[in-house]
């Protein structure tokens, strides 16, 4: 998984929940670069939230979710644990720290990462369409509009009466993430999403497009060939397997929503 990947990734889950708070566990981010996950924390994208309260439980196969208990001593020495209540030969199971740290991000960290980006002055206004956010005024070459952020199950960049995918903008060189300037422009600019000057921005989303269809069609097939050898697991169980084996990085309840179809 490369840098721009991973805030793809964040971002499209961000754009999945409608701007809902999305969690991201220390577990998973320990399997992203590095250095994307700085640079996310250094740019606000990603903050620390508080640790989960319920985790899949590690103790078989069976992957079913659990609430977590922490027993009693100092923070440093406190273990954390699930008890299984559906086998007899299991009771508790030690869960390690990692899966229970998580990490949050939503759209008003994004439309504070995009303003800074562009360096935009945030605005307090809030649109009455409440799938639109404020971001700043944004000038073009030709006038100025209300940059907003768009989340209406793909978060993107709204200005006048045409919108980009954010993820068609962003960057990352030199240990940080950046907004495309000149892309933002001509979306002020523009009058309909028909201006001829969005040819590459489209193209880019239709190559994205079949690249991202070619990607739900190799976690298929390997939802097909674990089910056929291993008939009787969850499909928490499966979406797991085809993070660890075939989409490192990914995450598995984006793995599970597509593997089927």
């Amino acid at each position: 998984m490369t840098p721009d990947a991973a805030l793809i990734e964040l971002l499209a889950r961000v754009g999945a929940r409608h701007g809902a708070t999305v969690l991201v566990t220390g577990e998973e981010l320990s399997r992203w670069p590095t250095v994307a996950v700085a640079a996310m924390k250094s740019q606000g994208l990603l903050a620390k939230a508080r640790s989960a309260a319920s985790v899949v439980c590690p103790g078989c196969e069976q992957q079913c979710v659990m609430p977590v208990h922490t027993g009693q001593g100092t923070r440093r020495d406190r273990a954390s644990f699930v008890v299984c209540d559906k086998r007899s030969d299991i009771n508790r199971v030690p869960v390690a720290v990692d899966r229970l740290i998580q990490w949050r991000c939503d759209t008003e960290a994004v439309c504070r990462f995009v303003a800074a980006s562009l360096g935009l002055r945030r605005s307090d206004t809030h649109p009455a369409d409440p799938g639109l956010l404020h971001i700043g005024i944004a000038s073009g070459d030709k006038r100025h509009q209300m940059l907003c952020l768009k989340a209406d199950g793909v978060l993107g960049l709204f200005a006048g009466s045409s919108t980009v995918p954010l993820a068609d903008l962003i960057a990352y060189q030199d240990g940080a993430y950046s907004i495309d300037g000149a892309a933002v422009r001509q979306l002020v600019d523009s009058a309909t999403t028909a201006d001829p000057r969005h040819t590459p921005t489209n193209a880019r989303r239709e190559t994205r497009k079949l690249d991202t269809q070619t990607m739900y069609k190799s976690w298929q097939k390997a939802y097909r060939d674990l089910k056929k050898r291993r008939p009787h697991m969850s499909d928490v169980w499966y979406s797991q397997q085809i993070a660890k084996d075939v989409a490192v990085g990914r995450s598995p309840e984006t793995i599970r929503k597509h593997m089927k179809k």
